[in-house]
């Protein structure tokens, strides 16, 4: 009976045991700490993010506004709406605007995307000439990216950033003969010749891929006509034609052939223009949390960070 009475007691000291382990032993403790810090950085970023929405701009006070162009140029980044809802943020403000950088780090993407905004800077600039608009290259400043930068009144960039690349891709793959090994048949109906361009399985006439490339030359020619435009005389294109291959350039040849105006980095400019402690306001829209944690704690952090969050907390919210 005394042995039975042990057990139980051994049984429910277990019991208890478990419970208590349970909900707050190292497992739940670890979970707990994981959560702690992801909630700190998240009410670092919604500070950060507030103070630079609502208190950073409200002062009337002359100020350069400094606006990003990362990443690919496409609808999937939003990059239109984000550019374009910038543009009016900081043209808004224009009386307190002494100028503007567009500080960019793109290898390109949509041309109507690159177009869109090429129109919109010059719009701008039109209306409002005495702010002018600088572009800043980082690392590279390619195909559409340039596209937009050559609209701008200087171009300045690292001697090895990568410049260029004026020129249109389109991707293009015909697995036909693949298709026929693997015994697939394409029962694609279509009503018009050209409606099949695009589809793999199916071979291209000569008179399709005579269109292709029409379509092709027809959008670098805008391409062409813009870049000419924006840079004027500064582009030495008639005595280098190749200019506009496709080629990619260092900041180095890029300063010779025209394609940028010197080198420099975003402090070192915005210190030009407004002398040695000058204002700057970020107008860039709708970053998500990397961008935030690179500018707030550099970008060692923001990888070291990512690599954590992937290998150590993801497992833990299933």
């Amino acid at each position: 009976m005394h042995k039975e009475s042990q057990q139980e007691i051994n049984w429910q000291r277990e019991v208890i045991e478990k419970i208590i382990n349970d909900k707050y032993g190292p497992s739940n403790q670890k979970k707990r700490s994981i959560w702690f810090w992801l909630c700190l950085l998240l009410i670092i970023f919604v500070v950060y993010h507030v103070y630079r929405s609502f208190f950073q701009r409200t002062a009337p006070s002359e100020h350069i506004a400094l606006l990003h162009l990362d990443g690919e140029i496409s609808t999937r980044n939003d990059t239109l709406k984000n550019f374009t809802d910038s543009l009016e943020e900081i043209y808004d403000n224009q009386r307190y605007v002494k100028a503007v950088i567009l500080e960019a780090d793109s290898p390109g993407g949509s041309p109507v995307i690159a177009d869109t905004i090429y129109q919109q800077i010059k719009h701008y600039q039109a209306r409002y000439p005495r702010i002018p608009i600088y572009t800043v290259i980082n690392d590279v400043c390619a195909s559409g990216c340039y596209y937009i930068a050559s609209a701008t009144n200087k171009i300045y960039a690292n001697r090895v950033s990568l410049v260029g690349s004026i020129g249109v891709i389109m991707m293009d793959i015909d697995a036909s003969e693949l298709a026929h090994k693997l015994g697939i048949k394409d029962r694609t109906k279509t009503a018009g010749e050209y409606k099949t361009l695009a589809n793999p399985l199916q071979k291209q006439s000569p008179e399709q891929q005579q269109y292709l490339n029409h379509l092709l030359a027809e959008v670098h020619t805008v391409f062409i006509d813009s870049v000419k435009n924006g840079r004027g005389k500064r582009l030495h294109w008639q005595e280098h034609p190749e200019i506009f291959s496709g080629k990619i350039y260092t900041g180095i040849d890029a300063q010779k052939l025209g394609l940028i105006d010197g080198f420099a980095y975003t402090q070192l400019l915005t210190h030009s223009i407004m002398g040695k402690h000058p204002r700057v306001l970020d107008y860039t829209a709708d970053k998500d949390w990397r961008f935030y944690a690179k500018k707030l704690m550099g970008t060692q952090f923001n990888e070291l960070f990512t690599a954590w969050l992937t290998a150590k907390i993801m497992p833990h919210l299933h």
